[in-house]
């Protein structure tokens, strides 16, 4: 229920109003003073509960009983049926003869006042291949580079105030940014990721080699590589080394993330468990401490998408190993 800002009672100082006056024997004088409101209100209460119950104690609506200026029900339904064939706003209102205003206020009563309504949702497709390797998905996170606690964890200082942290936010100067490139496996959701200091070709290249070596020592042989359209991943350079590692290169559609959606997810969960967990005083702080959350996530948090088991248990039993 919404409250006005300045009632002086809710439902229950009403009905605590009406115990006072007809369980407890208090004069409607009294009970009034307490509550806080008028002998007359007091008394509307009464009369609104002698009338209803305790259903009559709650807010009526604010909505008029009769409008009778209301549009008829056949040129909303006119509206919504013009809408749905894709014309706008105004074209609606010049059609029917109607205020472009009217028309605005129907349509997002109907919740069409956004063309993007008019189009069905795409159906979630969940998909998982069969065994680790087949497809290996790969992202990058661009992170600000760390020289000092920065104003995300402190309060920034007013102007003209001495900062406890010697280093006010308006006198620093940018830091730069550093790139966390992550490699996850489809099928096991084993990970693997390093902070480099950018996201060119060569960097991408480096890191998609030392992941292919990474896995190999855990037994997995990758045979497709899904990427975005990030410059990096379109080089022909890019393509080059795909090639010559025996894998195939699939990139999403544009503007569809959701196709790489696991290395989405895990670099969220990155950041929220390592990177902004809490606060580091420098980058190789924060880079240090990448390798532990990411033992951790890999060997002993289970996830509830793979059936509750951490990605190293999920991987052995694709594998077959009794480890």
């Amino acid at each position: 229920m919404n409250v006005h800002k300045n009632a002086r009672m809710t439902v229950h100082g009403r009905l605590l109003l009406i115990r006072r006056v007809r369980d407890r024997g208090w004069r409607v004088e009294t009970a009034a003073l307490a509550a806080g409101v008028s002998v007359r209100t007091a008394y509307k209460w009464l009369a609104r509960h002698r009338a209803g119950g305790e259903r009559a104690l709650h807010d009526r609506s604010s909505a008029p009983a009769r409008s009778p200026r209301r549009l008829p029900a056949e040129v909303t339904a006119e509206i919504e049926r013009l809408r749905r064939q894709r014309l706008t706003g105004p074209q609606i209102a010049r059609r029917l003869g109607r205020p472009v205003a009217t028309v605005g206020l129907v349509l997002r009563r109907l919740g069409l006042g956004r063309l993007a309504a008019l189009e069905p949702r795409p159906p979630v497709i969940r998909y998982q291949r069969a065994g680790p390797g087949e497809r290996l998905h790969l992202d990058t996170k661009k992170l600000g580079r760390i020289d000092g606690i920065g104003h995300r964890i402190r309060a920034c200082p007013r102007a003209g105030k001495p900062d406890p942290w010697g280093n006010r936010r308006d006198t620093r100067r940018g830091a730069g940014w550093e790139i966390l490139h992550v490699a996850i496996d489809d099928a096991a959701r084993l990970a693997s990721s390093e902070i480099l200091p950018d996201e060119r070709k060569a960097s991408a290249i480096a890191f998609l080699d030392r992941a292919l070596i990474w896995l190999a020592r855990h037994g997995v042989t990758v045979e497709r590589v899904m990427t975005d359209n990030g410059s990096a991943y379109r080089s022909h350079d890019f393509r080059h080394a795909c090639a010559d590692a025996g894998l195939r290169h699939l990139r999403t559609r544009p503007y569809t993330p959701r196709t790489n959606g696991k290395a989405e997810r895990f670099i969220q969960t990155a950041l929220r468990e390592w990177a902004y967990a809490r606060p580091y005083a420098s980058s190789s702080e924060r880079t240090r401490a990448i390798d532990p959350w990411l033992h951790h996530d890999n060997h002993h948090r289970p996830h509830a998408g793979i059936n509750a088991l951490t990605p190293a248990a999920r991987l052995n039993n694709l594998l077959g190993n009794d480890s």
